[in-house]
């Protein structure tokens, strides 16, 4: 009798060992999406505000939590640990999440856009008015960013080095006061910052990213564990994201004023920016030769310590 009563413990043990073994590796029933205001994600703001993934999801009984960050890294860093399954990210981010421990898969490209990016001159700075004038001058941006890059891409193409110019290393909220105060003679920046800077005569284009090798490749970065078991999800998160770009230049006063006060910019300079972008979610031979580029920059600079190949970290669902 003792021993019948252990013997059905031990199966009741197991069955709940194997169900709970099972439920691990079934269909996550939420995902957590990572967002950021850069302009290169507008498609998803527009999403988010239209409720589409929440509605393409909601067969299938899956719910959406949304997390707002203020940039890539902290992004990165959620995502790392566990906390976020998928976001939207630059280049740099991108290939620095791929480079992690955490196992990451780049599902696919939310926007590529050159010029998006572009040096600026202080509006009222008669001395910069062209590229000719680069040298010695005092040019901010954020150190290791895609800004950083196409500033190091630009003095390559004119022949100089940063012993040429004074790098300043400044946040990306700092490219206003940088130029007002004088500290910085250039800021390299990107959207929507270009669009509010020369609009409120802060700011001048002097150059923008086409006019370097520079492509703006940004990524859809998502957990290879969660992917595994969620590729129907990811799918459906990269198809609404190209259905709400669809929408943009027909877009509903509502939303438009929405995502316009969210980037604080208007919605026609929203429609405006928008059509610097390329939204077409697939992953091309360009966004790889792109991301390698940015891989080498990194391990150039000291951000990354070794490069490795971009491919070997793509999961392709377009």
């Amino acid at each position: 009798m003792c021993f019948k009563f252990i013997s059905i413990i031990i199966l009741l043990s197991s069955v709940i060992s194997v169900s709970s073994c099972k439920k691990n590796h079934e269909t996550s029933s939420v995902v957590r999406i990572g967002i950021q205001p850069s302009a290169a994600f507008i498609p998803l703001y527009i999403a988010r505000d239209k409720g589409f993934i929440e509605d393409a999801l909601a067969p299938k009984k899956i719910d959406v939590v949304w997390q707002d960050f203020e940039s890539g890294p902290p992004m990165n860093e959620s995502l790392a640990a566990d906390m976020t399954d998928i976001g939207v990210i630059g280049d740099v981010p991108t290939v620095i999440a791929l480079s992690n421990s955490t196992p990451m898969k780049l599902v696919g490209i939310p926007a590529r856009g050159a010029n998006a990016y572009a040096l600026l001159a202080s509006g009222n700075n008669a001395a910069f008015s062209s590229l000719k004038d680069l040298k010695t001058k005092k040019i901010a941006t954020v150190f290791g960013s895609t800004g950083h890059n196409f500033t190091t891409l630009l003095l390559k193409k004119y022949g100089l080095t940063f012993s040429d110019i004074e790098f300043i290393n400044i946040s990306a909220k700092e490219a206003e006061s940088s130029l007002t105060s004088g500290l910085a003679d250039a800021v390299v920046i990107w959207e929507p910052n270009i669009t509010r800077l020369v609009a409120n005569s802060t700011a001048k284009i002097i150059a923008y990213g086409s006019e370097t090798p520079l492509k703006g490749t940004n990524g859809f970065v998502c957990r290879e564990e969660f992917l595994e078991t969620n590729r129907d999800t990811v799918a459906v998160i990269l198809n609404e994201y190209e259905k709400a770009a669809s929408l943009i230049p027909e877009l509903d006063e509502g939303t438009l004023a929405k995502i316009a006060a969210k980037f604080q910019v208007s919605g026609e300079q929203i429609k405006s920016i928008s059509n610097i972008y390329d939204f077409s979610v697939s992953i091309t031979n360009g966004d790889i030769e792109s991301l390698q580029d940015t891989i080498s920059f990194l391990v150039d600079i000291g951000n990354l310590t070794k490069p490795y190949n971009i491919e070997s970290k793509i999961e392709y669902l377009k």
